[in-house]
C-alpha cells in the first residue's frame, strides 16, 4: 500500500496550488491524507471539493507561538504521516506537483524495494520555479533533489523545517529514482508573492526582523542569477492554473547570467563532479 501525505492552511489566501498538487499524487497513492490547519479563507471547504474518497482529511490547530526555524511546519508533516497506513508514503508540500510522467517511477519503486528493508525512502529531483512558470532553478540558491517517499512504521518524522526527513535523527538511507518535483514556491503574481512570503517568513523570524526584510521598496523578486528559462511540459493538473497567470516576469538576460567564477563551478559540477559542489544532503544515498 502507497499513502501520500501533506498539510495546509490558508491556502485560498495564499493562493497555494494544493488542489492540484493533491491531484497529482491520487493516481499513484490508495489514500492521502491532508492535515487541514485551522483557516480563515475557507480552505477546509477547498480541500472537501476535491471530492476524491482517497482524501482523509485531519483537522489540526497551528501552535502560532513556534516562531523558530519553522517548526510547527514540521509538526504538521508529523502529524499528517502519523495517520497514513501505507507500507511507503508520498510527501507532497502544498506547492509541490509530482508530473505524470513520473508515475511509473515511483510505483516500481515502490513495489522494488517494498521488503528491501535498508532502503528508507526515495530521493526526487527538483525543478524550483521562480517568478513565473517559465523560468526556473535546477538547483543553487534551491536544494537540487530531496527525500519525497518515506517507509512507514520505522520511526521516520519531518526534520526541521519539514524540507527532508529523519529516522531517529539519523538520516535516512535513501535510492535516488527517475522522478521529479515541480516546486511552485515562489510563483505568484508580485503582490501576492510578498503576502505569501511574508506570512511564512513568520515561522522563522519575529516582528523587528520582518518589518527591516518587508520595508517598503522591497522587491519580491530580486534573486535572478541563474534562472533558466523552461521548455519543457508541466504537470497536467496544472494547465488550468497556468492559463490563468495573468502578471509579466521578463527580467533582463544580463541579470540571469553568471559571474566567470560561477559559470567555472558550474560547468566543473555538470561536466566532472554530477554534483553540486556543497550540496545539502540530509539523506544517505545508497547505490543500487
Amino acid at each position: 500500500m502507497l499513502s501520500g501525505f501533506t498539510f495546509v492552511r490558508n491556502a485560498v489566501q495564499f493562493d497555494y496550488p494544493v488542489v492540484e498538487s493533491i491531484s497529482s499524487a491520487l493516481p499513484v497513492v490508495d489514500e492521502l491524507v491532508v492535515a487541514v490547519g485551522d483557516s480563515e479563507d475557507g480552505t477546509l471547504d477547498l480541500i472537501e471539493s476535491i471530492g476524491d474518497p482517497k482524501v482523509k482529511i485531519v483537522k489540526t490547530s497551528w501552535d502560532d507561538s513556534l516562531r523558530e526555524g519553522g517548526r510547527v511546519l514540521a509538526q504538521q508533516t508529523d502529524v499528517a504521516l502519523s495517520h497514513t497506513r501505507g507500507d511507503f508514503c508520498l510527501y507532497l508540500q502544498a506547492d509541490e506537483v509530482l508530473h505524470e510522467d513520473c508515475f511509473r517511477a515511483v510505483l516500481d519503486a515502490a513495489g522494488h524495494y517494498l521488503n528491501d528493508s535498508e532502503v528508507e525512502g526515495f530521493l526526487f529531483s527538483y525543478l524550483h520555479f521562480y517568478g513565473s512558470y517559465h523560468t526556473y532553478y535546477d538547483g543553487r540558491p534551491f536544494y537540487p533533489r530531496e527525500v519525497r517517499v518515506v517507509r512507514n512504521g520505522i520511526g521516520v518524522s519531518s526534520w526541521r523545517d519539514a524540507q527532508g526527513f529523519r529516522r531517529k535523527g539519523r538520516k535516512l538511507r535513501v535510492v535516488e529514482i527517475d522522478a521529479q518535483i515541480y516546486h511552485d514556491c515562489w510563483v505568484r503574481s508580485p503582490g501576492k508573492m510578498l503576502e505569501k512570503q511574508r506570512n511564512l517568513d513568520r515561522y522563522w523570524h519575529d516582528d523587528g526582523w520582518l518589518s527591516r526584510r518587508y520595508e517598503e521598496g522591497f522587491e519580491i523578486y530580486s534573486n535572478l542569477r541563474g534562472l533558466k528559462y523552461f521548455t519543457g511540459s508541466h504537470p497536467k493538473v496544472m494547465r488550468e492554473r497556468i492559463e490563468k497567470a495573468d502578471w509579466e516576469f521578463n527580467p533582463p538576460e544580463e541579470k540571469l547570467k553568471l559571474g566567470a567564477m560561477m559559470r567555472l563551478r558550474r560547468w566543473f559540477e555538470e561536466k566532472v563532479s554530477r554534483r553540486p559542489i556543497g550540496e545539502y544532503r540530509n539523506y544517505i544515498l545508497l547505490k543500487r
